[in-house]
Order: C-alpha cells, then structure tokens, then sequence
C-alpha cells in the first residue's frame, strides 16, 4: 500500500474517532447532566416565552435541595409524555393558601414580581379560595408565571418529585436573553 493512500486512510480514521468521542461525550451529556428544552405555550410569560430555548440541569437537585422560586421541567401529571415547565411555590410538607389572589405559603404571603396577572382559580381544582392545601411528603406545588393562562397545581394537584427532569438555569434564545436564569425569592423563603 503506497504511503499517500495509508496517510488518507489514517486520517479518516482520525476523523472517525473523534466523531465517535464527541458523540458519545454529547449523548452522555443529553442523557444524564443537560437537556436542551424549548418553551411551548404562554403558561410562564412574562419570564418565558413560547418559542424560547432553555437548558435543564438533570444533576442540580443531587447536590442541593429543591427550593421554592426554582424554575424546574417536568413530567406531566395527565401525559408523561409531555413536559411541562413551572416554578415551584410549595415544597414538601408546606401549606398553600390562595386567598383573594395572594398566595401565602406556611402563612406567608409571598411577593410575586414575577407574575403579570393575579392568581386565578379553576373552578373543580385543587385549591380552593381561602382554604390551605398541604403538599405531600413526596410532592411540589408547582404554577405557572401567567397565571390565567396555566395548567397546573391549582387543577391537577402537587406534582410527585419523581417526575421532575430538572431545574432551568440558562436561557440560550434568543440572543438578547441569553444568561441565567435567577430565582427571584429570597433566601427567607426559598
């Protein structure tokens, strides 16, 4: 075999073996540490908007404590299939109260400068004006930021932790948002 034919096949060879590495480094990192998600639907405008792309940290919660304010992806509760992005109110063992479109968490009102319109009820749903809900041992209290315009806790319950995938912590797009995403509560209430 000529030299020039060895030194072509080398190369490939090369190319090959870096593509398998990169590959398998990007599906190590898909399957176990990041996942790319995109936002569908108004349910957390203001802070997100349909047709925006976030990461999801799927090891966060194996180095600290959920807390109140994060930002997490889900499993839905009626579709696994379907993944569904809300900010946690209520962690386990906590009592929710929804009283005149104020939430109060363990008797505390919680000041939500995130959220564009009052907190609404469904009727049938979980929560019921005036009236604490308790959060099970094994469950989050999850809602959107656009209240009138999201499915969750407030009609189909406290989401089991399980089905969490991970907490959004960087916003990627479009250009003009790019950066972290910060938990706006305080420490007192996290």
């Amino acid at each position: 075999m000529s030299k020039a034919i060895k030194a072509v096949i080398d190369f490939v060879m090369d190319v090959l073996e870096t593509v398998v590495f990169i590959g398998s480094m990007f599906i190590v990192i898909y399957l176990f540490i990041l996942t790319p998600n995109q936002v569908k639907g108004a349910s957390m405008e203001p802070s997100f908007y349909s047709g925006e792309y976030i990461l999801t940290s799927r090891v966060t919660y194996k180095f600290r404590k959920m807390q109140r304010g994060d930002i997490i992806v889900f499993k839905s509760p009626k579709n696994p299939d379907i993944e569904y992005i809300k900010r946690i109110i209520g962690l386990p063992g906590d009592q929710i109260m929804i009283k005149n479109a104020q939430i109060f968490v363990n008797n505390t009102l919680i000041n939500e400068r995130y959220i564009s319109a009052p907190t609404n009820l469904w009727d049938g749903g979980c929560v019921i004006d005036g009236e604490a809900y308790t959060v099970t041992n094994d469950s989050l209290f999850v809602m959107g930021d656009n209240r009138p315009r999201s499915s969750d806790s407030r009609e189909f319950c406290a989401v089991k932790t399980d089905s969490v995938i991970g907490q959004v912590f960087y916003r990627y797009f479009p250009a003009n948002k790019i950066g972290t995403v910060i938990n706006p509560l305080p420490l007192s209430i996290r």
